[in-house]
């Protein structure tokens, strides 16, 4: 079988986990070209991972090499820009959340893509977390009811700007650079939103955009979602970067808790089970959860390339999420209830 020929754009702190985990899937693609600005870091990954061409300008690389797809991996503000870049050289697009700076700019992505008949994805890694899929097995098996509540929970006080200092100069912050994430979860777990209302606030003093933000949907099927974020909160069983999430039904409940604990409890009792993600050896293990899981994401989008399921992730699935996102925004900066 031919291999998928792609390159990647950006060679910053996440490009190595995304280039190990395709790694893992070498024998359907080949990593050709690397692009980066500060060229040195593009030469550093190359050397790493055997790739046999750099470059510090995009549109050579799109010119120079035969691509079946990109995998874009800078910062937000460039994904426009390399999205359309690729679509209109008809080449396939992956790119990292949050899909894009504004809502328009990303509808501009998709309708790109659309008109240029290329095939978008969202790498949206956090519904690929293993103990996400297992916890939303066992909702979908029916063993706690119908449900009718739900919070989804990523709330700790880890220092977040010390690492990347870049965040505390955002004007929106916690929404656009976690919510996109856990927005996507309980879209994932509950299906799409019929109402939303948001309040955000910004505790710590140092930083321009919000660092808490409290999301309430009512989900179509009804049930009420409170998705919650804060990089303020000092607590007990903080576990970043892990995500909680408890789930009330009518015959029980499920509970994803610290340490990969899931709790299923109903009427007869509760067991407890240990979900681990899966170490791989490029995998850093403080952030096994999230990194393992991108292997799960590029699998699945791999196979829709591939022609042999859909993707979860399309950039028309993720699309939902980033609207979510900026009507959040709308939500808090109006003290208004969005309805859809």
């Amino acid at each position: 079988m031919k291999k998928l020929r792609f390159a990647v754009m950006g060679c910053g702190f996440w490009a190595k986990f995304q280039i190990g985990a395709w790694m893992e899937l070498k024998e359907h693609v080949e990593l050709i070209a690397l692009y980066n600005r500060t060229l040195s870091k593009a030469e550093h990954l190359a050397d790493c991972f055997n790739v046999p061409a750099v470059y510090d300008d995009p549109q050579k690389l799109l010119d120079n090499e035969e691509l079946d797809f990109i995998d874009i991996i800078t910062d937000v503000d460039t994904h426009p820009v390399f999205t359309k870049m690729a679509a209109e050289r008809g080449i396939n697009v992956i790119c990292q959340k949050p899909m894009a700076p504004t809502f328009q700019q990303a509808r501009a992505m998709m309708e790109s893509c659309k008109s240029n008949k290329v095939d978008f994805y969202i790498h949206e890694n956090f519904r690929w977390q293993k103990p996400v899929r297992v916890l939303k097995e066992k909702l979908t098996s029916g063993i706690i009811g119908k449900p009718f509540k739900a919070n989804v929970s990523f709330c700790n006080s880890f220092p977040v700007f010390d690492n990347q200092p870049f965040l505390a100069e955002l004007e929106q912050f916690i929404i656009t650079d976690l919510g996109s994430h856990i927005l996507d979860v309980s879209r994932s777990l509950f299906g799409e939103a019929k109402s939303l209302y948001c309040k955000t606030q910004r505790v710590n003093p140092n930083i321009r955009g919000e660092d808490v933000a409290n999301v309430f949907m009512e989900m179509d099927d009804g049930v009420h979602c409170y998705a919650e974020m804060s990089y303020a909160s000092i607590l007990e069983k903080e576990r970043f970067p892990q995500t909680y999430v408890l789930i009330e039904g009518d015959k029980g409940s499920l509970y994803l808790g610290p340490d990969f604990e899931i709790s299923t409890t109903t009427k007869t009792g509760t067991t407890k089970e240990i979900v681990e993600p899966t170490i791989y050896d490029w995998v850093d293990p403080d952030y096994a959860v999230v990194h393992s899981s991108i292997f799960d994401c590029n699998q699945d989008i791999l196979l829709d390339m591939l022609g042999k399921k859909e993707a979860e992730t399309t950039g028309e699935d993720n699309f939902k999420t980033i609207q979510l996102v900026f009507d959040s925004y709308q939500s808090a900066a109006e003290n208004s209830v969005i309805n859809y």
